[in-house]
């Protein structure tokens, strides 16, 4: 089933959230998380999808749940639809591959972000202040350089607009600080064990953004992990400090919206078919390189 996904609906299977991406579906003891086709870019959902970009991301969060298991427990349940309970079985094909069964665990209040290099808000940040998250970098760091070490720059979890950057100490005072201490530690072990891994297959893991919810009493993995969504990922062949490097995830759109002249307000313009299909194919591209897996569009 290779159609665009950008909007589902489950008879008699209420809807427990719509993210800008997922939509999740309340089971009683469990969750569906549901990756559609949907892709925003500057904080609005644009009218088209991008082929398959949800089975991507389903796909690559599975694989670096798997290689995380020795570090931490996740929220994952299955992800064989044959194993989904019965209520689901009319939607099997709609949802398999891009569809997970998680367990019901409290999100956390904040987004757990782990920098390896100066990049995005982080590099205006430190041009502005010379800091991030209230950490005191060292002087003359050129842009996309790596850090000496990965840091913790976790962020507010915004429903709507921007996440708002917050500092470790602000953390404490969310989540207590033995769950403080605790999310910055394993951030930054996830973030160094993939980095490991990816640079094996020749990428470079800029940042990352993950979440982490309660279950049980226990912290785990939570929504989705090291996807091109939530992470920036860049070819180490090509990577040069002193510059913005090309990443694989939705540059191609945002590059092609930057060259209109539209005002980043709603409506958002719809993607021509080329950008479209480029954009699918740079997913697809990440998913190949990371898992050493091609795309199942059956």
């Amino acid at each position: 089933m290779n159609q665009i996904i950008t909007f589902t609906e489950f008879d008699s299977i209420p809807l427990f959230k719509r993210g800008k991406v997922r939509d999740i579906y309340d089971l009683g003891e469990s969750l569906l998380m549901v990756a559609t086709d949907r892709i925003s870019a500057f904080d609005l959902i644009l009218p088209n999808g991008i082929p398959s970009k949800g089975k991507v991301l389903t796909q690559i969060s599975l694989f670096w749940f798997e290689q995380m298991k020795g570090i931490l427990d996740n929220h994952v349940i299955t992800a064989d639809v044959e194993e989904y309970p019965e209520i689901l079985s009319p939607y099997r094909e709609l949802l398999r591959g891009r569809s997970m069964l998680v367990k019901k665990a409290k999100p956390m209040p904040v987004e757990c972000i782990v920098r390896g290099y100066l990049s995005g808000s982080a590099w205006s940040d430190y041009k502005a202040s010379g800091k991030i998250c209230g950490i005191t970098l060292p002087e003359g760091l050129l842009e996309s350089q790596k850090l000496p070490e990965p840091i913790f720059t976790p962020s507010t979890k915004a429903e709507e607009g921007h996440d708002i950057n917050i500092t470790f100490e602000e953390v404490v005072e969310i989540v207590g600080e033995k769950r403080a201490a605790f999310l910055r530690e394993k951030s930054i072990e996830v973030y160094k064990r993939a980095s490991e891994i990816a640079e094996e297959k020749g990428i470079i893991i800029a940042d990352t953004k993950m979440e982490f919810g309660v279950f049980e009493d226990r912290l785990i993995l939570i929504d989705e992990l090291l996807t091109p969504d939530s992470s920036r990922f860049w070819a180490k062949g090509d990577y040069s400090p002193g510059r913005p490097q090309e990443s694989f995830d939705k540059q191609i759109v945002r590059d092609y919206l930057i060259s209109l002249n539209w005002d980043k307000r709603p409506p958002a313009p719809t993607l021509p078919h080329d950008i479209v299909e480029r954009t699918s194919k740079r997913y697809q591209e990440i998913l190949k390189i990371l898992t050493g897996k091609e795309l199942d569009h059956s």
